[in-house]
């Protein structure tokens, strides 16, 4: 009877103190959150709760473990896992703690300032830096882990490390692309080339930029499409950045009309209509007469915005009115299309 009764007692035991700490933790990071609401970091680590818990119950069963003397024939084999998964789940913690750390890190920055290019270069380089930290934890813990419940593999493990040399050769040639890649990213993250949420012009698409990881780059396409890039793209070939200096952009209209339109009129026109718009910032407007063919007149109309999306609207809302404006009190300055009238011969051998 001692021989079951021993093992649960020392397992529940062990199983309810370390879920009694986990939940003392998690219910003082809660008070911490409600006593101080601008600070967010409190509420945020508390999503360490379940890794928490699993870390500190494996601990604690590696230790006790010898304690509920089962006696099984493999009993190294248990301790193995026990310590791999302690790992495993230590590793999960500090990679939520870091999550944790860099959400609140970007929200004070993000309050303590209004420019919003540096929030947007400080959540790119956090993103990368959090991806490298969760990399490198996972390949370490992964190989740590694997060691553990296979000793076997450490002698081959030491032979490997001999022949580092060798296989890093090997392995640089093969992953050129990837490592290119990679410290493309690290470029871009604290070069301060592109951004996330930057306004970019890539391969003829417009977009917004919406995730940069260790190898590729993400820009949601204006119709919602996403196109996914190499990094390595973004430091090898040109590419429009129109968020770089700040969000404020010049959009054109052109319009193609007729020699005898009344372009002083069609200017103040311009200025009325954009005095009714909010998306126009004020900044700046014009109107000009940019090219001239046998046929008619290009005209080119600009005006200022906030940022890209604004003057997208912009455009197009000027586009129309212009046109529109043109057909009621100037038709006759729409674009013509010469003609001429053929007689057709209808001589005919008789």
């Amino acid at each position: 009877m001692e021989e079951v009764l021993r093992p649960l007692v020392v397992f529940a035991a062990t199983l309810a103190v370390t879920i009694s700490i986990g939940a003392a933790v998690d219910r003082l990071l809660s008070h911490a959150a409600q006593k101080h609401p601008a600070n967010r970091l409190p509420g945020l680590l508390r999503r360490i709760h379940l890794p928490l818990q699993v870390f500190l119950a494996t601990i604690a069963l590696h230790f006790t473990y010898p304690l509920a003397e089962i006696n099984l024939r493999h009993d190294a084999v248990v301790l193995n896992i026990l310590a791999a998964v302690a790992i495993l789940s230590a590793a999960w913690v500090v990679m939520r703690a870091v999550d944790a750390v860099a959400e609140n890190t970007l929200d004070k920055y993000a309050h303590r300032t209004n420019d919003i290019a540096k929030v947007r270069r400080l959540h790119t380089q956090l993103t990368l830096v959090r991806r490298i930290i969760t990399t490198v934890l996972a390949v370490t813990t992964a190989a740590v882990a694997i060691l553990l419940l296979f000793p076997n593999l450490r002698t081959l493990g030491t032979s490997l490390l001999a022949s580092a040399g060798i296989i890093g050769v090997i392995a640089g040639v093969a992953a050129q692309s990837t490592l290119g890649n990679l410290v493309a990213g690290l470029q871009i993250a604290f070069g301060d080339s592109v951004k996330i949420g930057d306004t970019v012009v890539v391969e003829g698409e417009w977009g917004t930029v919406e995730e940069i990881t260790l190898s590729f780059l993400t820009v949601r396409i204006w119709d919602d499409r996403r196109l996914t890039m190499p990094v390595s793209y973004f430091n090898s070939k040109p590419y429009e950045n129109w968020s770089k200096g700040g969000p404020q952009i010049t959009g054109t209209v052109f319009l193609y009309l007729d020699t005898s339109t009344p372009v002083a009129e069609l200017r103040e026109h311009l200025r009325d209509y954009l005095r009714t718009r909010d998306d126009w910032d004020g900044r700046s407007w014009n109107l000009l007469v940019t090219d001239s063919t046998p046929f008619g007149i290009q005209v080119r109309a600009s005006m200022s915005a906030r940022n890209a999306d604004d003057v997208w609207t912009l455009r197009c809302a000027v586009r129309e009115e212009l046109l529109d404006w043109l057909r009621n009190e100037h038709p006759n300055a729409l674009p013509k299309i010469p003609t001429s009238v053929v007689e057709r011969e209808h001589a005919m051998a008789e």
